[in-house]
């Protein structure tokens, strides 16, 4: 009698489909004679990489869930336009240093055993793609220059801008996984902007307590958007 199907249930359960009827008050001794080729199955890149965008801009969005950048988050979201220009800025830092800091990473640094120096050096890419940044803003757009004021430079320091290169780093990510978290991780950013705007531009018109006007009420908002965003916790891609 041959085993024709071989299949590993839950809880490391294996279940054998044989060929003829077993008798179930019969005894029988399992023998391997060659062992099988071990495959494993892993998802396409592209649905890898949708995977991690969707994750990180909605499962494990940085605002609502990991309550990082909150000081950018706060002080841009009054305006809808300021918000959506300070998104697509956020993002497009936010990839180049990235894809700039695994280069330097991967290339540079763990070959040469210099880890330690990975928060100076992540900082620096950030410092120097933002100071680029400004530079051109104030040249092409200065109207959007001005609505970003200080809160420009403060993408330098940003916890969200810091933590995906880390991350990377920590995951020893390829280079289009480290693309995809970016990409993922500056879209939700941008999408708590413009939901924090949109909502605090309808508070604008309400007759919101003086006590809870400004800061107070917009926590209020960020809290109920957190416990909305809670719903997507467990949700998985990748069946």
């Amino acid at each position: 009698m041959e085993v024709r199907e071989v299949e590993v249930l839950a809880n490391n359960v294996v279940l054998l489909t044989v060929d003829g009827r077993l008798d179930p008050t019969g005894a029988y001794r399992i023998e391997i004679r060659e062992p099988a080729a071990a495959r494993e199955v892993r998802p396409a890149p592209w649905a890898l990489l949708l995977t991690v965008i969707l994750s990180s801009a909605l499962i494990n969005n940085f605002v609502f869930t990991r309550y990082l950048g909150l000081c950018i988050f706060f002080g841009v979201s009054r305006k809808r336009d300021t918000s959506v220009g300070m998104g697509i800025t956020f993002t497009l830092v936010m990839v180049l240093s990235a894809l700039l800091s695994w280069v330097l990473y991967t290339l540079v640094m763990y070959p040469l055993k210099l880890k330690f120096l990975q928060i100076i050096v992540f900082i620096g890419v950030v410092a120097f793609l933002v100071q680029a940044l400004d530079t051109i803003l104030k040249k092409t757009h200065r109207s959007l220059h001005q609505r970003f004021g200080v809160y420009l430079m403060l993408i330098t320091t940003n916890c969200i801008i810091l933590a995906v290169p880390l991350l990377n780093a920590a995951a020893n990510a390829s280079l289009m996984e480290s693309f995809a978290l970016a990409l993922g991780s500056g879209a939700g950013f941008t999408l708590a902007l413009f939901l924090m705007s949109c909502a605090r531009e309808k508070v604008e018109l309400a007759r919101v307590p003086a006590p809870f006007q400004g800061l107070p009420i917009a926590f209020a908002l960020a809290g109920l958007f957190a416990l909305a965003f809670m719903g997507f916790s467990g949700l998985s891609f990748l069946k």
